[in-house]
């Protein structure tokens, strides 16, 4: 993990912020399927066959132009009180915090219901619930990212968004710890970096090996893997849509928070809280 320096004073809000911020890092990742998993390995087996990671590669490719498009801000101008989406980088953190809050419980509300939907037809309706579950939740990634005003449109900021999606997904606490270390890092580089230098050099190893990491192929193994333990029991008959709901709305938890955290962060940054060093 890199090294915080602070530059700033943070104001008593700030700091609780900063110290949730920290305590998220540490938290191991949400692995209690894995003991459904146990259970119901052979379902598991036959989850990974029906959703491959191949169909879940292509659904990160085309979901996050879809989330992109669907993610709407004219709410968030009006609640945030600015003309355009930057303002709220440097406004106030509690104000954007109100607003994650509102987008994560909205993002809950209509998982859970997606996923009865879906789960009340058992294993075929993952092939449809799955990319949804990935559609909404890199919406939730980019409606949260308006609310601390960052509007990710950049190859660096994709980058971001599938390092917050590899954080949530993570099946191991070295897994997290990657992907948090690479979103610090990513952080300051993307705040150091004008928005025309990041457009300009956006086909260079801005982001090294840690780059790698964040690769769609690499992001879709590692979420094939969590969300097949997640949905193993949804290809029970008469469970299915419960189990489905449950886990649905369990996945969107952890996205939300690895946004909220994530951008929090950023935006301390950006705001000459915080530094993040070797």
């Amino acid at each position: 993990m890199k090294k915080r320096v602070f530059k700033e004073l943070m104001n008593a809000y700030e700091e609780g912020q900063y110290q949730e911020i920290v305590k998220w890092e540490k938290q191991s990742p949400n692995i209690a399927a894995q003991a459904i998993n146990v259970a119901l390995k052979p379902v598991s087996w036959v989850v990974g066959a029906v959703i491959p990671q191949k169909a879940i590669e292509g659904a990160l490719t085309a979901s996050n132009w879809l989330a992109e498009s669907m993610t709407d801000k004219k709410d968030l101008l009006r609640d945030g009180g600015v003309q355009i989406i930057e303002n709220l980088q440097h406004k106030d953190l509690e104000l954007s915090d109100k607003m994650a809050n509102s987008v994560h419980n909205w993002a809950d509300v209509i998982v859970t219901a997606e996923g009865g939907g879906a789960g009340f037809f058992g294993l075929p309706g993952m092939v449809i619930d799955i990319p949804a579950l990935i559609t909404l939740s890199l919406r939730t990634i980019h409606k949260i990212g308006l609310c601390y005003g960052f509007e990710c449109k950049t190859n660096a900021d994709k980058q971001f968004i599938y390092g917050i999606m590899s954080a949530a997904g993570s099946n191991s606490v070295k897994e997290k710890s990657v992907a948090v270390a690479t979103l610090q890092m990513m952080s300051v580089t993307i705040a150091k970096t004008t928005w025309k230098r990041i457009s300009e050099r956006a086909l260079e190893n801005k982001f090294g090996v840690d780059a790698a990491i964040m690769a769609i192929r690499t992001l879709a193994k590692q979420l094939g893997i969590n969300i097949t333990k997640r949905k193993a029991a949804q290809a029970v008959p008469f469970i299915g849509a419960g189990v489905a709901a449950a886990m649905n709305l369990a996945f969107m938890n952890d996205v939300a928070w690895a946004a909220r955290r994530s951008f929090q962060q950023r935006w301390l940054i950006v705001n000459g809280k915080v530094d993040i060093q070797e």
